[in-house]
């Protein structure tokens, strides 16, 4: 059953503020085998101009995937998410994402299609710090693959 377009523009309410820590970051960098001395070392951070330590880029992600939850967890909406695969990520930085940022993601559906009996739900979470000003921009795609008929 393909989703409703009337979701289309729907934009779901903030989060609540993610503080981003140092040990945050220290410990994303090492997962992801990134060794850059400004995700863990506060004057290498200063020296390129930077407050406090500055997040991986992909870090966001784990902020943003929680917030799109609200939209694939909408009962309205009608998504079977035991379907859905994750088909795209793309972030769009205005800044780094440093320690200490207070961070909240509104999510809102940017688009739905149906490309052969799939749906392809595109949602866009504007990240915004604590004064209210974006930091990033993530665009998520997910495929939610068609039912497999008997």
């Amino acid at each position: 059953m393909a989703l409703d377009q009337s979701f289309v523009g729907r934009t779901y309410p903030p989060t609540p503020a993610y503080e981003v820590g140092r040990e945050k970051i220290r410990e994303f960098a090492e997962a992801v085998g990134d060794a850059h001395p400004a995700y863990v070392d506060v004057e290498a951070a200063r020296a390129l101009g930077h407050p406090d330590v500055i997040a991986p880029p992909t870090f966001v992600f784990s902020i943003t995937h929680r917030a799109a939850g609200e939209v694939v967890q909408d009962p309205q909406l009608g998504l079977d998410y035991s379907r859905v695969v994750h088909g795209d990520q793309k972030f769009s930085y205005v800044r780094p994402v440093r320690a200490g940022d207070r961070l909240t993601v509104t999510s809102t559906i940017e688009s739905i299609k149906s490309l052969a009996g799939n749906d392809v739900l595109d949602i866009r979470g504007d990240v915004r710090d604590e004064a209210g000003e974006l930091v990033v921009t993530a665009l998520t795609k997910l495929v939610a693959r068609a039912a497999e008929e008997a």
